[in-house]
């Protein structure tokens, strides 16, 4: 096997390419590879989530392609420089774009995410700005010591409660529990101990977004939509029923992230990362 050394082996040249040393050229490599689109084709600020017909559904407003298809994830980038990409389901999913990002440095990134509601007050179809995130996935304990809060970029999500504001909708606020579990909904156990820590929600990507993002310096907020109550047991998702939260309110989800990170990109405002 040959090779060529290059500033203390940050670059080893093989018969079958390189070994990529740093984590930038490995993102710089990985990202396009992962998405079927160019670093200098994403824009500035990203929306990010879980379902291709978010992805569709923004391709067929801007009249734009959607990139991807048949990779991992997929992507559609509008005129004004804003992106959108569905990056699948888990917290592992979230830890790979919110690294592979590092390749861009976008601007801000806001995650329009699905959760379970778990106050009375948290309804289907009601909207939930995170004010900070349990780290109970434990990917993030990859990035950061689990003492370190995942909380997200407050200016941003100013940008996105004006926006609901405007539109006269009910949303909440509060601390959401992201999990790796994927069906606990049986489990008794678990939901008394979701009850003592009495968060607003229950998802699987909040957490994670926001202390990778936090740790790549990356301004982040997330927009979550209850799509079910799982606290009871006639509130359990099923397919029947979160077809109808999709049909009803995913639009108007998708339009105010829109418009938030719309809104943000045209002034211009400087979103800064603070350490804690």
């Amino acid at each position: 096997m040959s090779y060529r050394r290059k500033k203390k082996n940050v670059i080893f040249e093989t018969k079958i390419g390189y070994y990529m040393k740093t984590k930038l050229e490995i993102a710089k490599n990985w990202l396009p590879r992962y998405t079927g689109t160019e670093i200098d084709e994403f824009g500035d600020y990203l929306l990010l989530t879980n379902f291709h017909n978010y992805v569709t559904k923004f391709a067929d407003k801007f009249h734009c392609d959607v990139k991807g298809i048949g990779k991992p994830m997929q992507t559609a980038t509008n005129s004004s420089g804003l992106t959108i990409i569905n990056f699948g389901i888990g917290s592992a999913n979230a830890a790979t774009i919110m690294d592979l990002l590092v390749a861009r440095k976008p601007k801000g990134v806001l995650f329009l995410g699905k959760c379970g509601g778990l106050k009375r007050s948290t309804e289907l179809g009601y909207f939930i700005l995170p004010t900070a995130a349990i780290r109970g996935e434990g990917t993030s304990n990859d990035y950061l010591p689990p003492e370190v809060p995942a909380l997200p970029s407050f200016k941003l999500h100013k940008f996105v409660s004006d926006k609901i504001v405007q539109r006269k909708l009910e949303y909440r606020t509060g601390v959401i529990y992201t999990t790796n579990r994927r069906v606990w909904e049986w489990d008794e156990k678990f939901k008394r101990y979701l009850k003592k820590l009495s968060t607003i929600g229950i998802d699987m990507e909040t957490a994670t977004i926001f202390v990778v993002g936090f740790a790549n310096e990356i301004p982040r907020g997330a927009l979550l939509l209850v799509s079910d109550v799982p606290m009871v047991p006639e509130g359990v998702k099923t397919e029947v029923s979160d077809k109808m939260v999709t049909d009803k309110f995913s639009t108007l989800h998708l339009e105010i992230g829109i418009e938030a990170m719309t809104e943000i990109g045209k002034k211009g405002e400087k979103i800064k990362h603070f350490r804690y």
